[in-house]
């Protein structure tokens, strides 16, 4: 395990003192180190968080980009479309989730065996970053060889890379405790809904929450595709109009694929409601911040076009909402502040994703 702060400090006597990225459990202490001591931009994806490095590097900084695996191909088209066309360089940090023989989450199962694989086709110098001081020093040596020539450099970081790092003060997500928990608020949603709807949970938490509250064949839990997860339910209220469909979304799911309000108020399917638990926070990879904070998102989804924008301060209040619509029907928007924190001993969903998929169609008998 490396000591992060004096990797930290390495870094910086190197010039790289800029940092842009998504957050990642396996890269949390860098992250919250980068927070704590340099310049860090939270970035909506990772693709935005490679054009702010190469922004950062044409202003005269050296930039370091920070991401999980899963989000490499977010980061796919200016890694080989700006970064690479424009020769400007990046030092980056890519998290190994789904390493093989590691046990890890569903959704890392394709991409860690694949995550090298990636980066040789993009033409992307890499090692795996080394745990011992003197090997990770050798190993900037190099990088910083490759950066001095105008091209990307990355470090696949395994897990337990770094040793622990916390937020300082005035530098972690407020905890809100004046809002509701989103498991209550969770909790009310489902006893609001209708009784043949269909629920879509975003990746994190909110999936693993909706799984405590009671498992069924109307329940995906999107593990992984942060963002996508409105995206999955207007596709599928379009296929299905006689359903109604309830999307439990995130801010920071949310922000990363924002576009998806204007495409999903100009399609206007006739029976879904999309749930926002804003808590200001990423909360499963770290409890690092989003940008929340300056967001007023019931006004951004008017400013797309949904017809119906609502706000919920209480789980009473949210249960009356989903209840109205459900008699109402239509396409909503909701958005419900939480507090930042879940319950104790939170499960994982033990149904496995392609078993979730055909329990779904047989509901639905698309099969």
């Amino acid at each position: 395990m490396l000591d992060t702060r004096r990797f930290g400090e390495a870094l910086k006597e190197r010039g790289f003192d800029f940092y842009s990225g998504v957050p990642c459990s396996f890269l949390k202490d860098l992250i919250n180190y980068a927070i704590n001591e340099c310049a860090y931009v939270m970035a909506a994806n990772e693709g935005d968080a490679a054009a702010i490095c190469a922004g950062a590097w044409l202003g005269g900084r050296k930039p370091a980009l920070l991401m999980q695996n899963s989000g490499l191909g977010n980061a796919v088209s200016p890694l080989t479309s700006l970064h690479a066309v424009f020769h400007i360089p990046v030092l980056g940090f890519v998290s190994l989730r789904g390493e093989p023989g590691l046990e890890d989450e569903p959704q890392h199962e394709l991409m860690g065996p694949i995550t090298a694989g990636m980066l040789d086709t993009m033409g992307i110098d890499h090692a795996v970053l080394a745990p011992e001081d003197g090997a990770a020093s050798a190993q900037l040596a190099e990088a910083e060889e490759v950066f001095s020539q105008g091209r990307p450099f990355f470090f696949i970081v395994k897990k337990n890379a770094f040793s622990p790092v916390s937020l300082k003060e005035g530098k972690a997500p407020p905890l809100f405790p004046d809002r509701p928990r989103r498991f209550d608020l969770l909790q009310r949603v489902v006893e609001a809904a209708p009784k043949e709807a269909l629920f879509l949970a975003t990746t994190g938490f909110t999936g693993r929450e909706l799984y405590t509250l009671g498992d069924g064949p109307n329940k995906f839990y999107m593990a992984g595709s942060l963002g996508c997860v409105s995206s999955l339910g207007l596709g599928l209220s379009l296929a299905r109009p006689d359903k109604p469909v309830i999307v439990l979304d995130g801010d920071g799911s949310l922000l990363m694929r924002a576009g998806s309000l204007g495409v999903n108020a100009y399609y206007r399917p006739r029976s879904l409601c999309h749930i926002l638990f804003n808590n200001g926070a990423h909360e499963s990879t770290g409890g690092q911040f989003t940008v929340s904070g300056g967001v007023d998102y019931p006004l951004l989804a008017r400013a797309f076009g949904y017809p119906q924008v609502f706000e919920a301060d209480s789980p009473d209040a949210l249960g009356r909402l989903v209840e109205d619509w459900g008699r109402k029907s239509g396409l909503c928007f909701i958005h419900a502040p939480a507090a930042l924190g879940t319950i104790e001993n939170l499960g994982r969903p033990r149904i496995k994703p392609p078993d979730e998929t055909k329990r779904l169609r047989r509901l639905l008998g698309s099969v």
